[in-house]
């Protein structure tokens, strides 16, 4: 199996566009407008905190099996800090178009009174569209919905309730910071369109055995995952974390990996050995019955042949005590 990184970068914001009503819907809802002064004074306002930072036109939707064409607007720095309330929010400009954009099929969603179209494309500054990436929208009352994985063009879709901010992140194995927000305003009809700038984050290098740096890719740390001492039971309070690699594979249909266990080297090296293949196989039982396919997970150990610090420490001997997982 293969994939994108599980390793998510942050979200730059590109651009946003809103959908307008249909021509003849406009019409009438002007001259009603024009009839009541205090309802046009409300939309005007309305009208202005949707275009504020704007300025750019409208872009159009992309063709079928080409990288989408967008219009740059005020974008966060690719590197640095900054006010993610600020520098992270989407702003809605109107457009005629946003409805027409998707993939390469036909939108299979449509916006309705209640719910928005979200039309999201995924790109990166310098090698275009990034295929096979689930981006998660999170309303304040912690419910979740979540993209299919983009397509050939970067694409992928969802709808959402209207009147809410969401939070945006692109799930990943590893860290899963809020990269983006985006406030989809209350109305009927809503097709939004974003695009968002792909950047892959990649942990810090741990040692690795020559021979490893060959065979397999670098594993990724799944910190706080905790076991009784000496035994294979998970603590309770490691779920959490494990429940994040389930989300994961849950909405990454293509993804599969490979869970390895370690520890530091007290004791005897056997019973090491035996003791890291029965924490991964307790990973890969919990994944398993919480959903996921058999067949979409390994479970390898090394005992204590892979130290990633110094067996010397009491710190080191506790980070070599861990589970990694792989995408493949």
């Amino acid at each position: 199996m293969s994939g994108s990184s599980p390793y998510a970068g942050p979200v730059d914001i590109e651009s946003a566009s809103r959908e307008t009503p249909h021509a003849g819907r406009r019409d009438s809802l002007r001259r009603f407008i024009m009839s009541n002064t205090a309802l046009r004074l409300q939309l005007f306002a309305i009208a202005i905190s949707l275009t504020t930072a704007c300025g750019a036109s409208p872009s159009a939707a992309p063709a079928t099996g080409s990288e989408p064409a967008a219009a740059t607007e005020t974008a966060p720095p690719e590197e640095g800090g900054g006010d993610p309330a600020r520098d992270g929010e989407f702003q809605i400009r109107n457009s005629e178009t946003a409805g027409q954009a998707h993939g390469e099929r036909p939108s299979e969603i449509e916006a309705t009174e209640t719910h928005a179209a979200m039309r999201l494309f995924v790109v990166n500054r310098d090698s275009g569209p990034i295929p096979g990436i689930v981006i998660k929208m999170t309303a304040p009352d912690g419910t979740a919905y979540y993209t299919g994985e983009t397509d050939s063009v970067g694409y992928g879709e969802v709808l959402v309730p209207v009147g809410q901010r969401y939070e945006m992140v692109y799930l990943a194995l590893g860290r899963q910071n809020t990269s983006a927000t985006v406030e989809v305003p209350a109305g009927p009809n809503q097709d939004i369109r974003l695009t968002m700038r792909y950047r892959r984050w990649r942990p810090t290098p741990v040692a690795a055995l020559p021979e490893q740096a060959e065979e397999e890719p670098q594993g990724l740390v799944l910190e706080g995952i905790l076991f009784d001492t000496g035994r294979a039971t998970i603590k309770e309070e490691s779920f959490p974390r494990l429940d994040r690699v389930v989300e994961y594979l849950t909405h990454r249909l293509s993804a599969g990996i490979r869970v390895s266990g370690h520890t530091d080297n007290v004791g005897n090296p056997r019973g090491n050995q035996r003791l890291s293949e029965a924490r991964a196989e307790a990973v890969r039982t919990y994944l398993i019955s919480h959903g996921i396919d058999a067949s979409r997970v390994e479970a390898v150990g090394y005992g204590d042949q892979r130290p990633v610090a110094s067996n010397d420490t009491e710190e080191g001997r506790r980070q070599n005590r861990r589970i990694e997982a792989v995408e493949l």
